[in-house]
């Protein structure tokens, strides 16, 4: 069924669940069966060869899995869609899966920890060739993807300092020399942004965070053009790092409250940015829908709503941190986000924690930044527990 005349909420319930599953059931079965028996040796041989529709073995596909990429592809509106066990599995698979030795990559300055570490460790040791640009300098990043490169990888907003990178005009530059582009839209979600829109070949996401919103269960979804997909696949499924039914089941059932979670957490955010914004003891605030963000612009053509995660720094630099975070009361100390519950912490204990100083100093994120992501707790409470926690300091 085609979910493109329709919108997110409804996508995001029906998706991958519009025909009755086994006895009549509405939820979908999780089915954690290892493998699958034929009668037929024929047929078998017809699924295992991709001739014919079914499951062999649930380190390639499986009927509970199924569903979850079923979601991401109406949300995303992708011909094809592919899952792992972690975000960092979707990432490091596609990356793995779309460059060998020779080959170049142009990147951001200002992606998540995990990724940075890829491109500043991992992948040079395969002679995979890695520039990282500026993030906002575009015409920094046209010229380096005119010098030739084999993917172009984007993450917008960034984590942890929200910048807002040009899907459409960057993608259009990587398209002129056969580039396949990449996006990474966890903090976006599907509900905010869709880069396959803006001219993306794939998108990324940690469906760990926004998707699942409930911080139990692990995932990672990639979609996008179907031929790309299924080199990924290949690669993930003989790597291994296939998604459990059990987690691919409860972060498929999070994701049918999606949108309204999403819509409630954009607001939310947008007025504890502004809140923030305005107080003396604040140094800065990043988040995408403040007017005074650099990138503002570019996100509203881009995004249909800025996201609820914002990210700030406080005067005095660490030691504030330090003495800050531990006052909040309606938050969690911990190193995830897109949670139900607000979650804080800043990148040297969360995003960037596999980075040491001197890079995160090198990738731009100061000691003094805050990440936090906003719940769907009454933004009063929310903005009440902030001011008193700077009000102690």
């Amino acid at each position: 069924m085609n979910f493109s005349d329709y919108q997110k909420g409804t996508a995001s319930v029906w998706g991958g669940e519009t025909e009755l599953f086994p006895e009549g059931a509405v939820t979908p079965p999780i089915v954690n069966s290892v493998t699958y028996g034929y009668k037929d040796l024929d047929e078998w041989h017809n699924v295992a060869t991709g001739k014919a529709e079914g499951y062999i073995y649930s380190r390639n596909t499986n009927p509970t899995v199924h569903v979850l990429e079923e979601k991401i592809k109406a949300l995303e509106g992708a011909e094809a869609a592919t899952s792992f066990a972690t975000g960092m599995g979707a990432i490091s698979n596609t990356l793995f899966a779309l460059l060998t030795s020779g080959k170049r990559v142009v990147s951001l300055k200002d992606t998540y920890g995990g990724t940075s570490k890829l491109f500043l460790d991992f992948l040079p040791d395969y002679q995979v060739n890695v520039t990282l640009c500026d993030t906002t300098d575009f015409e920094q990043l046209e010229a380096e993807i005119a010098k030739g490169c084999d993917v172009l990888y984007l993450e917008t907003p960034t984590n942890p300092t929200l910048k807002v990178v040009d899907i459409e005009r960057l993608a259009a530059a990587a398209h002129k020399v056969n580039a396949v582009v990449v996006v990474d839209s966890t903090f976006a979600t599907p509900v905010n942004q869709n880069p396959l829109k803006l001219g993306a070949d794939l998108v990324v996401h940690s469906a760990t965070k926004f998707l699942c919103g409930h911080s139990d269960a692990m995932g990672g979804l990639l979609c996008g053009n179907r031929e790309l997909v299924k080199k990924v696949f290949q690669f993930r499924e003989i790597n291994g790092a296939s998604i459990h039914p059990e987690a691919a089941y409860m972060i498929a059932r999070g994701m049918k409250t999606l949108e309204l979670r999403i819509e409630r957490q954009n607001a939310s955010a947008l007025k504890i940015a502004h809140f923030l914004e305005s107080h003396p003891k604040v140094s800065s605030v990043f988040y995408p829908g403040l007017e005074s963000h650099p990138g503002h612009s570019i996100a509203k053509r881009q995004m249909s709503g800025f996201g609820g995660i914002l990210s700030f720094s406080l005067e005095g630099g660490y030691e504030q941190v330090k003495s800050f975070l531990p006052k909040l009361k309606l938050v969690h100390l911990a190193a995830s986000l897109g949670s139900v519950s607000t979650i804080a912490g800043p990148p040297r204990t969360t995003s960037h924690v596999e980075l040491t100083e001197e890079q995160r100093k090198l990738l731009g994120i100061p000691e003094s930044l805050i990440r936090y992501s906003v719940g769907i707790e009454n933004v009063e409470d929310l903005i009440a527990d902030l001011d008193q926690a700077l009000a102690a300091l």
